[in-house]
């Protein structure tokens, strides 16, 4: 049991870490005054900074993994079994939950829940690009596919290739931290439904409504799929013959 315990532990732990300190830092972001605030960049920098480091400290105890679509994506391909994964994505939705508490514990009272959300990506295209309706959202998956899929490559690229450079998380938090860049304004560049999921539970409980979730399958969907296709494309194509 103490095998399997660890690996969950360090998932919950690293995904507790991202959601708490990537929600916490748009939650903080919006109670600034004008002058003070650090905007996408600072947003950006602090969910890549969170995932470096939490990456790098359960990589050797769970892979790293910290993303239900990275876990899903390592099980299509075979290099998971099917009850560790699954395993591994019920702490991964439960740190996220634990963190996603304690922002709404911290940040509930404050203007940062109607205007931040307690940091949980939503849908901005209409904002933006005024598309509506089912093209927004197709939109938006497709968004989050591309994120998702430049995410994984990174993972693949320096953590599961055995010809990988040895920096730790730093070069997944980096890939993070650009994607939120281009797609933070879009679609809140989440690329991992844990962290979506985490914060959108607590934001419909303090809001008192459903209709905060209404986005929140772009969030599975998106991630998903990107995880699948960039996985297969560096398994098949990338990795030496010897790793596959």
């Amino acid at each position: 049991m103490r095998n399997l315990l660890a690996p969950c532990l360090a998932e919950l732990i690293g995904v507790f870490f991202l959601t708490f300190l990537g929600g916490g830092a748009i939650c903080v972001n919006e109670l600034l005054p004008p002058e003070q605030k650090f905007g996408l960049i600072g947003i950006a920098v602090a969910h890549g900074l969170a995932l470096s480091v939490g990456v790098s400290a359960s990589m050797n105890v769970s892979g790293g993994q910290l993303n239900p679509a990275v876990t899903i994506t390592m099980w299509v391909y075979g290099r998971m079994e099917t009850w560790k994964a699954v395993y591994y994505i019920l702490f991964q939705l439960l740190g996220a939950l634990l963190a996603g508490a304690l922002l709404a514990l911290i940040f509930g009272w404050s203007e940062a829940t109607t205007q931040a959300a307690l940091g949980t990506p939503h849908v901005g295209l209409h904002k933006l690009f005024a598309v509506l309706g089912w093209r927004e959202y197709m939109m938006a998956i497709a968004i989050e596919i591309v994120l998702t899929a430049l995410l994984v490559a990174s993972i693949f690229g320096t953590a599961v290739d055995p010809r990988a450079p040895k920096i730790g998380g730093f070069g997944i938090g980096l890939t993070v931290m650009v994607d939120i860049l281009v797609g933070g304004p879009l679609t809140g560049a989440a690329m991992n439904p844990a962290r979506a999921f985490g914060t959108a539970i607590w934001e419909a409980a303090i809001k008192q409504g459903m209709d905060t979730l209404a986005d929140h399958f772009v969030y599975w969907v998106g991630p998903i799929i990107g995880g699948i296709l960039a996985g297969g494309i560096y398994i098949n194509y990338i990795l030496p013959e010897e790793a596959t």
